[in-house]
């Protein structure tokens, strides 16, 4: 059984930064997709940003919420995938769950989640 551990949320001001880490217990090499999803108090889970690899060609894609503040990205040596937050805003405080799949059809699989507050 795969195992995602998600790290780096925190209590932050409005306007500062964050980076979360998830670490894979297996290579993610050829990870078909991989992605960090937020759910906030009373709302439903999101779409934060996503790396897709489909054989050589790599993409992300972004919630148009976060686009020009945050980046996915991801260490292949370090089965790591990250998202980094810049500039953050009270509005994208939630629990923030990181999401793989290996091939297109294969089951999900989910991180147990890591805080991020943003206040002042």
């Amino acid at each position: 059984q795969v195992q995602l551990v998600e790290s780096g949320g925190d209590l932050v001001q409005p306007g500062g930064s964050l980076r979360l880490s998830c670490t894979v217990s297996e290579s993610i090499r050829s990870m078909y997709r991989m992605g960090w999803y937020r759910q906030a108090p009373g709302k439903q889970r999101e779409l934060v940003a996503a790396i897709t690899t489909i054989t050589s060609d790599v993409s992300t894609n972004y919630a148009d919420s976060v686009k020009g503040r945050f980046t996915i990205s991801r260490d292949i040596a370090r089965n790591t995938m990250y998202l980094e937050m810049n500039s953050l805003k009270p509005e994208d405080t939630a629990v923030y769950y990181c999401n793989i799949r290996r091939g297109l059809s294969s089951q999900a699989y989910w991180g147990q989640g890591t805080q991020v507050t943003v206040s002042s």
